[in-house]
């Protein structure tokens, strides 16, 4: 329990710090990316498998927050992604709610094998607001493991998505399927705004 206490102050005396600066004084742009979402939608298999090109299937949880950066070229622009990946359960707000503020673009994600996942979307975008996340800031909604049965139809997606007035993709990260271009797409919207 100490040890969940101590990493909890760390990360958000982490999250206090002031932006950081541009890589190697280049023309190196940063973006702060978030993905966020149920527990077990694939949050961390997404960007494991955008980062490392591999799918891990051993279920691991999340604790608090972890986090990743990758170099990235998005239109000919050299951009450094730091991709805050959120914990989904929610023993774990008082930690994520630090990492709201000053963000990019988000992905929300959803299981479309788990009607609950797909369920908490609204709540999950209430919280985000709630703790910093800008109205202005790009959300794309990735309805994840396409491979399995499905129990949210891509049309309810769709039709979710549309009316928050946000992208919409279908992934897996288990086969890869469309996960660079859902990335992509969150990281040519930042750019954008």
């Amino acid at each position: 329990m100490a040890t969940a206490a101590l990493a909890a102050a760390k990360l958000r005396r982490r999250s206090h710090a002031p932006p950081p600066p541009r890589a190697n004084n280049t023309d190196t742009v940063r973006l702060k990316l978030l993905t966020m979402g149920a527990a077990h939608s694939g949050k961390s298999c997404l960007v494991k498998r955008y980062c490392e090109g591999r799918f891990v299937a051993k279920y691991v949880q999340t604790v608090g927050v972890d986090y990743g950066v990758k170099p990235v070229n998005v239109d000919g622009a050299a951009v450094r992604i730091n991709f805050w990946d959120l914990s989904g359960h929610c023993a774990f707000l008082e930690v994520r709610n630090e990492f709201y503020k000053d963000t990019s673009g988000a992905l929300l994600v959803y299981d479309v094998s788990d009607g609950a996942s797909f369920a908490s979307l609204t709540s999950w975008l209430e919280e985000a607001y709630k703790y910093g996340l800008k109205e202005s800031v790009p959300v794309v909604v990735c309805a994840n493991k396409v491979d399995k049965p499905r129990k949210v139809s891509e049309a309810e997606g769709r039709k979710w998505a549309s009316k928050q007035g946000f992208e919409y993709f279908e992934t897996s990260a288990a086969s890869g399927a469309n996960v660079a271009e859902v990335f992509e797409c969150v990281f040519r919207r930042a750019l954008g705004r």
